[in-house]
């Protein structure tokens, strides 16, 4: 993790941490770094709906125009519909400008790459050490000054896209929809209406401020809620960016990311479209899902947590699925990224297909009882490296054998640990996760559980 981008991008406090400034000089050298012997750079750019997200839209598309590259604006999207033209449309790269499901008061540059997949590392470097410098690029003159495009037909044929994935018709489908007051505001309903369903929606009224605020993929109580009260079939939420979805079943209960996996993993083995396809999970899956995929002769394997990773074990080794327990879903054939509407998409398929409900789609997964903390501790590195600390870690995971299971890692995007526990019951996840902040106080590393 570098010094302004993490694991899913830059990301701070609009004008605090992220400023319009390095909006700016990112658009100066991409728009630099994309020119080639007569090449004339195109970068697409979409934003969520913060108030900030125009600020920094305009900001890169000075910086890109400055250094003579042309900045193809897609308004109000969502991140894999970035991925997707970027890749689609013969893009040099794309931007997203989102902090995805943090509060609207922050905000967030991610960088996809020709092929809809997160940018290399070492372009990363070398913008984070121009950002870093007093070096002067050089500035485009005359006919080598860019230009901004319309570009919202890009934005409408990711919508197509998503569209023709459908297998079936969801006339009959009741569909509660939670936009999270942010970029599937429009996009959701006109998708799910256009597939026949009978939609209903939440938080598809965004006004700058009040994107994820009691509502999406971090807030679910009030689609549970709307899906219960009317009777629906399944309700989705997204988050601020739609990278990620989450869903309801028809008795309000929520499924998650792993849920979701195994549902898709089922539904291609049971349909011989699996192969040797394994599923592609973080380290924070929850056991259930692991043991109810063993069940089924379906294998898996575990990265470090951050979709990068996930995407990238499964470009390398061809798996078909793979995700997080949050909600980030990638379909290997179909998206070189989480996407969101896509998600619900596949969902609806398994469901119509099999004409089972979500609910029985889901209920061979049984969840393990978890309790993940944030601790701030002097130093990261040297709080995983304490003996004190490994020590209470091998003691907790022995005491829990086969039947649950401590992490002890760093976050990706905060200067935090997080401690987890999974176990049989909620009372044994606590104990174990408290027996490890505690050695940390002990050896003097703790300063506060956030």
């Amino acid at each position: 993790m570098g010094k302004y981008f993490g694991t899913d991008g830059f990301r701070g406090e609009a004008n605090v941490n992220l400023t319009v400034d390095h909006a700016f000089k990112i658009g100066r050298y991409l728009g630099y770094y994309y020119q080639k012997e007569n090449h004339h750079p195109k970068i697409v750019i979409g934003k969520d709906t913060r108030r900030s997200s125009y600020m920094l839209e305009y900001a890169l598309c000075a910086g890109l125009t400055a250094s003579g590259a042309d900045a193809y604006l897609l308004h109000v999207t969502t991140t894999p519909s970035v991925s997707y033209i970027a890749r689609a449309d013969d893009f040099d790269c794309g931007i997203m400008i989102t902090a995805s499901h943090n509060p609207y008061m922050d905000n967030g540059i991610k960088l996809i790459n020709s092929k809809g997949e997160k940018v290399e590392e070492a372009l990363l470097e070398d913008l984070e050490a121009y950002l870093d410098s007093n070096e002067e690029l050089p500035l485009a003159k005359r006919d080598k000054i860019g230009v901004t495009v319309d570009y919202t037909a890009g934005r409408n044929r990711y919508m197509g896209y998503l569209i023709s994935l459908a297998t079936r018709s969801y006339k009959r489908y009741k569909i509660g929809l939670d936009c999270a007051n942010g970029s599937t505001w429009q996009m959701a309903k006109s998708i799910f209406d256009a597939l026949g369903a009978d939609t209903y929606t939440l938080a598809d009224r965004p006004d700058g401020l009040n994107v994820n605020v009691n509502c999406g993929s971090t807030h679910m109580e009030n689609l549970q809620k709307l899906v219960k009260e009317n009777h629906l079939d399944v309700g989705f939420a997204f988050d601020g960016d739609a990278d990620r979805c989450l869903a309801v079943d028809e008795k309000g209960n929520i499924i998650n990311g792993d849920h979701i996996m195994y549902i898709m993993a089922r539904y291609l083995q049971e349909g011989n479209k699996l192969g040797n396809s394994k599923v592609v999970t973080t380290v924070m899956s929850n056991m259930g899902l692991y043991k109810a995929l063993e069940e089924r002769g379906i294998g898996y394997e575990q990265t470090a947590v951050g979709d990068k990773y996930v995407a990238e074990n499964m470009r390398e080794n061809g798996h078909l699925i793979g995700g997080e327990q949050s909600g980030h879903i990638i379909f290997g054939r179909l998206a070189n990224t989480g996407d969101g509407l896509m998600t619900a998409i596949k969902i609806m398929e398994a469901m119509t297909e099999t004409k089972l409900s979500l609910s029985a789609l889901a209920a061979p997964v049984t969840m393990y009882p978890q309790v993940l903390k944030n601790v701030i501790v002097t130093d990261k590195d040297e709080t995983l490296e304490c003996e004190e600390v490994k020590a209470a870690v091998k003691k907790a995971q022995e005491e829990l054998g086969s039947n649950g299971r401590v992490l002890l890692r760093k976050s990706g995007t905060e200067p935090l640990l997080r401690v987890m526990s999974e176990a049989t019951t909620q009372e044994l996840c606590e104990e174990k996760v408290d027996a490890i902040i505690a050695a940390m106080e002990k050896a003097g590393k703790l300063i506060k559980v956030k």
